[in-house]
């Protein structure tokens, strides 16, 4: 689940104590990637808002024209 999220096998690894690359790998090709995965997306104006997204559950994707996009999924 933690490499579904995160797409990164170097910290799916350290977070599940594996010291070999390959006893990762094992588990990882589990995971069916859906390209037509739909979030929910919200947009923080204020430092206050975007403490609420992440409380939320909502991960950070970009910040720009001072505001902050975030997205979840459904």
């Amino acid at each position: 689940m933690e490499y579904a999220k995160t797409k990164d096998i170097l910290y799916v690894m350290q977070v599940l104590g594996h010291k070999n690359i390959k006893n990762t790998l094992k588990y990882t090709q589990l995971i069916e990637f859906k390209e037509d995965q739909e979030f929910i997306c919200k947009i923080a104006k204020t430092p206050k808002e975007a403490k609420e997204l992440i409380e939320a559950g909502f991960e950070y994707v970009f910040q720009r024209d001072g505001l902050i996009f975030f997205r979840k999924r459904k």
